[in-house]
């Protein structure tokens, strides 16, 4: 089984432009050529287009509310309609009290949709297993961006999530923050992740669609 790469656009400006728009369609080559699942978490408003070129597409926030008289929200059950496969929860740019965060996962599970909820630190992983959400994501805040990678910076920050996931249920972990080329990548599925979470290390690169390549090879063998 290949691993799992995970786009985040954040709301960088290439997000709205071609650059996004080509990410999702070397993102759709990808996956037919190395069988790497390769998720594109993108800004709620170009998620329709997205999804139109790439079919493993999800948003980057959803409320914990549902539908109804809720101006500037998103109820996690409308994403069944925008044809997108899931949500990022509780990003370090984007926290959630955990009482949400419960709500989401359990709204999005009961939409038959997916959640990819992240963690600051291996505690937070271990208290968020408990919801049984789709994947965990471990990201210390102080290296997102900083193109120090996680997986050699602070190896133990994946190796202590991993087991603490796996001690409360069976759900993927991935690795995110400062993630920069394939041997972050490779060293992060060494220390027990089932893939990564990365953003500005593609986003922000000269040639995004050869960085994306790039961090998908390793994963093809995961």
């Amino acid at each position: 089984m290949a691993g799992i790469l995970v786009i985040n656009y954040k709301a960088y400006e290439q997000a709205f432009t071609a650059v996004g728009v080509k990410l999702a369609s070397e993102a759709a080559k990808i996956t037919s050529k190395l069988g790497v699942r390769v998720i594109l978490a993108v800004p709620s408003i170009i998620a329709s287009r997205i999804v139109e070129i790439h079919g493993d597409v999800y948003v980057q926030h959803v409320d914990p509310i549902g539908f109804g008289a809720h101006t500037g929200f998103i109820p996690p059950q409308a994403l069944k309609y925008a044809g997108v496969k899931g949500s990022l929860v509780n990003h370090s740019e984007h926290k959630m009290i955990y009482r949400d965060v419960a709500r989401v996962v359990e709204a999005l599970r009961d939409a038959g949709l997916e959640s990819l909820v992240c963690a600051d630190t291996p505690g937070e992983a271990e208290g968020l297993a408990h919801l049984r959400p789709t994947m965990i994501a471990v990201e210390p805040p102080e290296l997102i961006g900083t193109g120090i990678p996680v997986s050699k910076a602070r190896p133990e920050v994946i190796t202590d999530a991993v087991e603490a996931v796996k001690r409360v249920a069976d759900v993927p972990v991935l690795a995110g923050a400062g993630i920069t080329d394939s041997s972050d990548v490779q060293r992060a599925v060494e220390l027990g992740a089932r893939g990564v979470l990365v953003a500005s290390a593609v986003m922000k690169a000269r040639n995004p669609d050869r960085k994306l390549w790039e961090l998908a090879e390793p994963l093809a063998s995961v």
